[in-house]
């Protein structure tokens, strides 16, 4: 069976598509599975991102909250260095959550070195946008405008303000919100030469994009409406911000986080120490790492393995990678999506049912299983288990009584073919997907608990998409004696709704 011991009390929950993939559903997974032993799960590490990686778990939506909040035994919530968070939205996302019932602030760790986002990420987020369109008459980026992008560059740029300033006096970081700003409002105003009225609508686009991502806290009077008015960071004529004002409310919220600012790498080696296990919660997936994926369609932040020890600051060391994907493949945003489905595609129109942007509210594309990109996950990346999700999406219903698709390689237009993604993106731009055939199944397998019980279709799809990725990964070469396993499979979106007793993959792939 899959279920052989983890190889590190390390454990890095990562996606090996375009995100998406339901990592979230996996950390209690792993804490059910090591509950009541020696290495139980003590710590979930949110490792990249911010807000603009979306995560469920037990039917709990998360953006900067690492999804171990949904299990009350994990005593340790943190967030690594390798976050840029914005204090206000971790108080928007924490406070609808202990009104429910779940324990936040007495688990949550943010680390010092934590970079802090604010409204001017956010702007600068949308004035890039528009300057991209606008000015350079480009296609979107499909930025999730959360200022994902605009925090790292102050990374890099060396003006980072981090969560440790929350900790020392209100001056230090009262004049480096104020440069923070006079260089946003500049950036917008000269570089991004945005007009008037697009950097007043900025400030209404942000206010109401919170109020529907906070509606539920707002019902619940966990948050206040006037909470996520930006309208109050406005100045009082064009490219100017209330800077008074910002510092104000910036402050507040940081400095009430102050009990639970501190040293995430001393708790992650302590942990460790004692045996526990950590889990890293990383967010987007390995084909939108700011350095593996297709610029400028990819995330700020690095989004595999590697950054675990970066993030969490602690020496590099032997890790369980879990992979995490879905049984069909989507992609938010602007993309070159090789196996997307034509719209009208019965299948197409039943996924996009299904697939919203958790962050955002965003409509998905839906495409055909992608082998060439997980198998390059795989043989680029690494990992030991593997976690399918939506099998039973792709169930016959209503129009849609077809054969699916795994794309296998990819061919250019003089019949050149290709078993690994090109890196360059203007070859992969011309490139199309090479498919090879599996028949559905009309059963409803949302209730099936035990893989034998699958439709046989079903069960060679499953298997059919694991052989398939390891004959990329391991293309011109034997197989290594370890294999990586299918773990979990997911047949519905409940928590119980996954088969664990998968053979093992030598025995999966014969079913291929």
């Amino acid at each position: 069976m899959a279920l052989h011991p983890f190889s590190s009390r390390l454990i890095a929950d990562v996606g090996i598509s375009l995100g998406d993939e339901g990592k979230g559903r996996l950390i209690p997974e792993i804490a059910a599975e090591l509950r009541g032993t020696p290495s139980a799960v003590s710590v979930v590490l949110k490792v990249n991102g911010g807000a603009n990686s979306g995560h469920t778990a037990a039917g709990i939506k998360l953006n900067l909250l690492p999804a171990g909040v949904v299990e009350r035994e994990i005593a340790h919530l943190a967030i690594g260095s390798g976050v840029v968070a914005d204090p206000r939205k971790v108080w928007w996302e924490t406070l609808p959550l202990e009104k429910k019932g779940h324990s936040v602030l007495s688990r949550l760790l943010i680390d010092e070195r934590t970079m802090v986002s604010d409204v001017c990420a956010r702007l600068l987020d949308l004035a890039w946008e528009d300057y991209r369109i606008n000015h350079l008459q480009e296609e979107p980026r499909g930025s999730t405008g959360r200022g994902i992008t605009p925090s790292y560059l102050d990374e890099v740029g060396q003006w980072q303000i981090t969560f440790a300033d929350f900790l020392a006096g209100p001056n230090y970081f009262a004049r480096k919100l104020a440069q923070r700003a006079d260089r946003a409002v500049r950036t917008i105003e000269h570089v991004c030469r945005c007009t008037p009225e697009a950097w007043n609508g900025y400030f209404e686009k942000l206010t109401q994009a919170e109020l529907r991502a906070n509606a539920e806290g707002i019902e619940l009077g966990a948050v206040s409406a006037a909470d996520v008015d930006f309208l109050q960071f406005r100045g009082d004529r064009p490219f100017t911000l209330n800077v008074p004002r910002l510092v104000e409310v910036y402050w507040k919220a940081g400095t009430a986080l102050a009990q639970n600012i501190g040293e995430v790498r001393e708790l992650v080696l302590r942990e460790m120490h004692a045996g526990h296990t950590v889990i890293g919660e990383f967010g987007q997936a390995y084909w939108l790492d700011k350095r593996h994926g297709f610029s400028p369609n990819v995330t700020a932040s690095h989004t595999y393995t590697p950054e675990f020890f970066e993030s969490a600051g602690i020496p590099v060391q032997p890790i369980h990678t879990f992979g995490v994907a879905k049984a069909y493949d989507t992609k938010v945003g602007t993309h070159t999506f090789v196996t997307e489905m034509d719209a009208a595609h019965p299948l197409s129109v039943k996924l996009k049912l299904l697939e919203f942007g958790t962050s955002t509210g965003r409509q998905r594309m839906v495409g055909w299983y992608d082998a060439v990109e997980k198998g390059d996950t795989l043989r680029y990346g690494g990992f030991q288990d593997l976690m399918i999700n939506k099998l039973d999406a792709l169930t016959w219903a209503g129009d849609w009584t077809g054969d699916l698709q795994i794309c296998t390689a990819y061919v250019d237009a003089s019949g050149k073919r290709y078993g690994h993604v090109p890196r360059n993106e203007a070859v992969r731009k011309t490139l199309k997907p090479v498919y090879v055939s599996y028949p559905g199944w009309s059963e409803d397998i949302s209730e099936v608990r035990r893989f034998a019980d699958l439709p046989p279709a079903a069960r060679r799809y499953v298997a059919a998409m694991v052989r398939s990725v390891l004959e990329v990964a391991y293309a011109g070469q034997e197989w290594p004696t370890q294999l990586p396993n299918l773990r979990y499979l997911g047949v519905g979106p409940g928590p119980a709704q996954l088969i664990h007793d998968i053979p093992s993959t030598v025995e999966l792939v014969r079913l291929a």
